[in-house]
């Protein structure tokens, strides 16, 4: 989208009564502050969401599909397996979360070119169906979390990729999926070797859970039970990365959480904020150094 300046949606104005040229421009300065909605919106009409990443520098991975029909989410589920072009032997395992709305495939499309891009040969990318759920187990028996370690990672195993230790990563959604995900995991077998959440959609309490989406849980009981918020403590020996965009609607929810970190753990988390929105465009810039991140801690 071609940028348009400040001034310029400003002096849009001209032409209207005098009143509304006046509440136009005191929305768009609200806008930009966050207390209105859109934001997002704005950050996009100004090129506050930057641009895209150029072509991977290296060969993409290989890239397989699979459908199996699984118990815990009581349907169809795709995965997709990223293979290195490169790959030593044998590979490790980073499971990869897609956003809400999305699919295996949508996150293939992500982390392939960054794998190539970051020239990782160490480990393979899995991604997998997980539905609008917000990866935790719901009311209606669907229970993603269940799904990756109790029938993804032992086909991963079966295939002969090592998945004792795995990297998680994932974004918005996912993001939010990859720290309960690392939670219910920590040092067990399958061991969390690091986890990285790009733009985690997390939220400091039931209610701005519900208003931003109904959907995303159950009941204040359900939330309780996967608040990521609450159970940092899981994550003390885990290395975590944590990014977000400065023009994302999530980016209070994720300096609370560095800040967390932070004093659970004595140092600053990796990752950190930086210009960007709540976009695709900003998790393929940030996909590269997250998926370099965690197989510094898988090898």
């Amino acid at each position: 989208m071609r940028n348009i300046s400040r001034r310029r949606l400003l002096t849009a104005g001209i032409g209207l009564p005098a009143g509304a040229a006046v509440a136009a421009a005191a929305a768009c300065g609200l806008m930009e502050e966050g207390v209105l909605p859109g934001k997002f919106r704005l950050a996009e009409l100004l090129g506050a969401c930057g641009a895209p990443p150029g072509p991977p520098r290296g060969p993409l991975p290989a890239r397989r599909e699979e459908t199996f029909w699984s118990a815990y989410r009581h349907r169809d589920v795709r995965i997709v397996t990223l293979i290195p072009a490169q790959q030593a032997a044998p590979l490790g395992v980073v499971i990869a979360l897609h956003g809400l709305g999305g699919s295996a495939r949508a996150a293939a499309d992500l982390y392939g070119p960054a794998m190539a891009d970051a020239g990782i040969s160490t480990f393979a990318v899995l991604t997998m169906d997980g539905g609008s759920a917000y990866w935790h187990q719901r009311s209606t028996g669907d229970d993603p979390l269940g799904m990756i370690i109790h029938e993804v990672l032992p086909r991963a195993a079966a295939r002969g990729l090592a998945t004792a230790r795995i990297g998680i990563v994932g974004y918005s959604m996912g993001g939010y999926g990859a720290l309960l995900l690392a939670e219910s995991l920590g040092r067990a077998d399958p061991a969390a070797a690091a986890v990285a959440a790009a733009s985690p959609a997390i939220f400091a309490s039931y209610q701005d859970a519900r208003a931003a989406d109904p959907g995303a849980f159950d009941s204040q009981a359900n939330f309780t039970r996967n608040d990521v918020l609450s159970r940092l403590a899981a994550l003390r020996q885990v290395p975590v990365w944590i990014d977000c965009g400065t023009s994302d609607p999530f980016l209070a929810a994720t300096q609370l959480l560095r800040a967390r970190l932070r004093r659970l753990t004595g140092h600053e988390p990796s990752g950190g904020i930086d210009a960007g929105c709540h976009d695709a465009t900003f998790w393929a810039r940030g996909a590269p150094a997250e998926l370099h991140f965690l197989g510094q801690h898988l090898a």
